[in-house]
């Protein structure tokens, strides 16, 4: 099909009383989507977004030192103009970890449009020293005006470092999940940490670990964890067998976190930590799984029934250090693929995107965006209307 290139307008968009700059994008043919770029509101970094049923879009981002700082919400229509006042999530002010990019925090929604956030403490708990990064949550009150006090979820794993993430079902499940050391020390017997909660996150059962021991967890690698909208529970995330195997893997539970079944998605032989990201999301009627190795980002999608990965899709081209990947599909079954390029420790660099079909071929030109922060990175999701949104 023919194509006569992509018009680019620039506009700005008030959110919570900041100018966001936003870029709009639409191929001449009535078959593509917009891609959008909004950047995250009042300079923050780190943006984690989701639309819910309604078409209520939720976000939260870091502000402040990446090694001590905040985390904001807000919520607003999904064009990401007229944002709410953000509220303040830790009830700790500036105790946050965002440094390192893989160590930021993360969010879920749940069953009525709860919001979830858990995170990475900046200091250890008072009369705990030991617990030198505590695994924290906290959920929107009733009346949605406010964040509960924070919860520590670490009772007894200790040796929290990279990993962390949180999902929500519909049903009032709320899984918490991070790598800690394991029963003997190093990255190849860490082991991946579920705490669960199945009122809505008001309680939560003791942690308890959920990945086999002998693959081990890249200790400073981050994770990610997703409940589609059966209720399966996804969580994705770099084991390190012998220190040397650093394999995606894929733990999937159909009963509620109950049990786990693990399957490896891309193998990998690397005698080092690659301070790699992961990202799970769903449309199209499948969820969707991203992934970082040696330079490249790749996707894949999940069978709905069979819950076992296809063939890996690497993003096209050659590009500069490709990270960080996020992803999405709309209900078309056309997917983008997001990514970094250039990051590196206290180093910013650029956006890259790529558009999918259904059939998982690129779908146009690749595309590009200057300003990633340092310890940046970008969330995107596709809206009712089966457009994308990039946040970065």
């Amino acid at each position: 099909m023919k194509r006569r290139g992509i018009a680019i307008s620039l506009m700005l968009a008030f959110a919570a009383g900041t100018a966001i700059a936003m870029h709009s994008s639409r191929a001449n043919s009535p078959e593509m989507p917009t891609i959008r770029l909004l950047r995250t509101p009042r300079e923050g970094i780190q943006p984690q977004t989701m639309l819910d049923r309604k078409g209520v879009l939720h976000m939260i981002y870091f502000k402040g030192d990446a090694s001590a700082g905040d985390i904001e919400y807000v919520w607003g229509k999904p064009d990401g103009r007229n944002f709410s006042k953000p509220i303040r999530v830790n009830s700790d002010s500036s105790s946050v970890v965002a440094i390192g990019t893989v160590r930021g925090p993360q969010m879920a929604v749940g069953r009525n449009g709860r919001v979830y956030v858990i995170w990475f403490g900046a200091r250890a708990q008072l009369g705990d020293p030991t617990n030198a990064m505590p695994v924290f949550f906290s959920r929107l009150n009733d009346s949605r005006t406010a964040f509960e006090a924070q919860r520590n979820l670490m009772q007894y794993a200790r040796g929290g470092d990279g990993g962390i993430s949180i999902a929500a079902d519909t049903a009032g499940d709320v899984y918490v999940v991070w790598h800690a050391t394991g029963a003997e020390p190093g990255e190849g017997h860490r082991q991946v940490y579920l705490a669960r909660s199945t009122n809505d996150g008001e309680t939560f059962v003791r942690e308890e670990p959920i990945s086999p021991a002998t693959l081990g967890a890249c200790g400073c690698c981050g994770m990610r964890a997703f409940a589609d909208e059966h209720g399966t529970l996804f969580v994705l995330y770099r084991a390190a067998t012998e220190s040397i195997h650093r394999d995606m893997t894929l733990l999937v539970s159909t009963d509620h976190g109950v049990t786990f079944h693990e399957t490896t998605i891309d193998p990998w032989e690397l005698n080092a930590c690659p301070m790699s990201t992961a990202y799970l999301s769903e449309g199209g009627k499948r969820v969707l799984a991203a992934w970082e190795k040696a330079g490249q980002v790749y996707l894949d999608s999940i069978d709905p029934v069979s819950l076992k990965p296809s063939l890996p899709i690497a993003a096209p081209s050659e590009g500069n250090k490709r990270q960080h990947p996020a992803v999405a599909a709309n209900a078309n079954g056309q997917v983008l693929l997001v990514w970094t390029e250039g990051t590196g420790w206290s180093k910013g660099g650029s956006l890259a995107w790529q558009l999918f079909d259904s059939a998982g071929k690129p779908a146009s030109a690749e595309g590009r965006a200057p300003g990633v922060p340092v310890w940046g990175f970008s969330s995107v999701f596709a809206d009712h209307q089966g457009n994308f949104t990039i946040v970065y």
